[in-house]
């Protein structure tokens, strides 16, 4: 295992040279020049060759620019794993844009607060998805969108454009692309920002990280030299291309080999694992939610597996018995976890190829090792690790339990129109995670809980004080308090509380529709509990104390 790998960083190495520093559509031309005829996204409708998504993408810049996209000018896209993410992905870096990808589990509330807070020039969009029905989400926020964009509820919105048409009037991804005639690149500093990309809710105080076109293909080409991927790589996952896991570990991190990648629209164990067979796919990312749905569906139907080499789960803790079922049902040559967020560019930390799985389940890696990406004072990795007192933000000594800080080429430097936030969570380069954790001897990072109220369920974040906006919005509501819970599939669940205003009844049922309603299914709480104000847990001083409401809902 160890001479495979090593024999395949060194292609890897010997194929791109030293490191040039290239924005990302630059970079996607290069490996297309030299790859132009093999397939690069692979779904249950099409194929693409990198040939024919330079060909498209050039089509769709030609049609942005004519549109009056420039420099700078942010473009949103909210488009869920079909094949026409990726070369409207690119093409937004070649007319030398911002793409504001966008989840698509978004209510018409949360897609509004998103394209306000990114100042969005223009939006790309399918016209619905399993969760919400865009067209109709547009007309609610922005009657008249078809022919004048965000109006006056999104002054910066200009133009819809809607992914295979479907509504009279509006201009259609097809219409763009005609519109389109071959332009010369503006000049774009691989240091400008590429992605603009929400790590939380966004109906109260989104958090939109920057990345530059630098930070994710330096990210890229270290998982592709860290995992030690071979030539014509192909990745599967039902992971989505607007969130990093999916875009960088994924969709950018086979480019850097010629790959190809084989996104699936809605996670389905069974599809997925035909999909992989059907494909000869080389390595799948999953959540553990995905994890445990992959090796259920694999003890008990046969699959031909014999292509797999790797999987690779991450966003939540999994158990040992987990990595065993991994090794016994899927038989890949490697496992690996790893740990990152979207301020870093998907995966600061990974396991090592051939890690006992014990480590693989009690810590979440080491620092990327980055190959010809890594940059001088990070003994070849991509990013470094401290911990600091979570409230005074004091470094501490080496091994010392604490939150996680990290810093590093691959690290924001920022978050979009939010100063307050910028500065209160980075300070000289160093990012605060919000994690609590430890860094061993070793180098492996340890994780112990989390520093803030933020929660991941299912790898997504999610922020309670969103979920408690929208719970106190509904009458008869006098307070609401949620905070995430451990869940042995989901990794960890919203819980809330809520208070009746005097005499109000409540049903739980009732507000979970309400909820459903508001917010993307994963913010949803799995347990809501009517509670009355006395027996809320509070400090001296009348705060409510939520990490003793979620430890009463683990005892019971």
């Amino acid at each position: 295992m160890g001479d495979l790998i090593a024999e395949r960083r060194q292609a890897l190495e010997t194929r791109w040279g030293a490191w040039t520093s290239t924005t990302l559509s630059g970079r996607f031309d290069m490996v297309a020049e030299r790859f132009g005829d093999r397939p690069f996204v692979i779904t249950d409708e099409a194929t693409q060759t990198y040939a024919e998504v330079a060909a498209q993408s050039q089509r769709i810049a030609g049609g942005l620019a004519d549109l009056g996209v420039r420099r700078g000018d942010r473009v949103a896209i909210l488009i869920d794993n079909r094949a026409e993410f990726v070369p409207v992905k690119i093409a937004v870096a070649r007319a030398g844009a911002v793409a504001v990808p966008l989840n698509f589990q978004y209510k018409a509330e949360e897609l509004q607060a998103a394209l306000a807070h990114s100042e969005a020039k223009v939006l790309v969009t399918i016209g619905h998805s399993m969760a919400t029905d865009f067209l109709d989400a547009l007309d609610a926020i922005a009657p008249g969108w078809e022919t004048a964009g965000g109006g006056a509820t999104l002054p910066t919105l200009e133009y819809v454009v809607v992914v295979g048409g479907g509504r009279d009037g509006a201009l259609s991804l097809t219409d763009v692309a005609a519109r389109g005639t071959d332009i010369t690149p503006p000049e774009t500093d691989p240091d400008s920002i590429c992605d603009i990309v929400f790590t939380s809710g966004t109906s109260g105080h989104p958090l939109a990280a920057m990345l530059t076109h630098d930070m994710v293909l330096r990210s890229a080409y270290g998982s592709a030299y860290h995992r030690g991927f071979a030539d014509g790589w192909r990745i599967c996952f039902a992971l989505p291309m607007y969130h990093v896991f999916g875009y960088v570990e994924g969709l950018l991190a086979a480019m850097f080999v010629g790959g190809a990648v084989v996104p699936r629209q809605v996670f389905n164990p069974r599809t997925l694992l035909e999909a992989v067979a059907r494909e000869h796919v080389n390595e799948v990312l999953f959540v553990p939610t995905m994890t445990v749905g992959v090796v259920e569906e694999a003890a008990q139907r046969a699959y031909d597996l014999s292509s797999l080499e790797s999987v690779f789960s991450a966003a939540a803790p999994a158990p040992v018995w987990l990595w065993e079922r991994v090794q016994r049902e899927l038989a890949p040559r490697t496992v690996y976890t790893g740990y990152g967020q979207t301020e870093v560019s998907a995966a600061t930390a990974l396991t090592m190829p051939g890690d006992a799985l014990e480590v693989v389940s009690e810590t979440v890696g080491a620092c990327k090792l980055g190959g010809a990406a890594a940059t001088e004072g990070y003994d070849g990795r991509l990013a470094q690790y401290r911990t600091v007192d979570p409230f005074t933000g004091e470094p501490l000594p080496d091994g010392a339990e604490g939150e996680l800080s990290v810093r590093g080429p691959i690290v924001t430097r920022a978050y979009h129109a939010d100063p307050e936030r910028t500065a209160g969570m980075i300070e000289d380069g160093w990012l605060r995670t919000g994690d609590l954790g430890s860094v061993g001897a070793d180098g492996y990072l340890r994780l112990t809980g989390r520093a803030r109220e933020l929660y991941k369920c299912g790898g997504e974040l999610v922020a309670p004080k969103e979920v408690e906006d929208v719970i106190n919005r509904f009458p008869g509501v006098g307070q609401a308090y949620v905070a995430g819970v451990p869940d042995e599939r989901m990794g960890e669940v919203g819980a809330a509380w809520v208070v009746p205003d005097g005499d109000a009844v409540l049903d739980p049922e009732v507000l979970r529709r309400h909820c459903r309603t508001h917010l993307a299914a994963f913010k949803i709480p799995r347990m809501i509990t009517i509670v009355a104000a006395a027996d809320l847990p509070t400090t001296a001083t009348g705060k409510v104390q939520k990490y003793r409401l979620a430890q009463s809902a683990v005892t019971s």
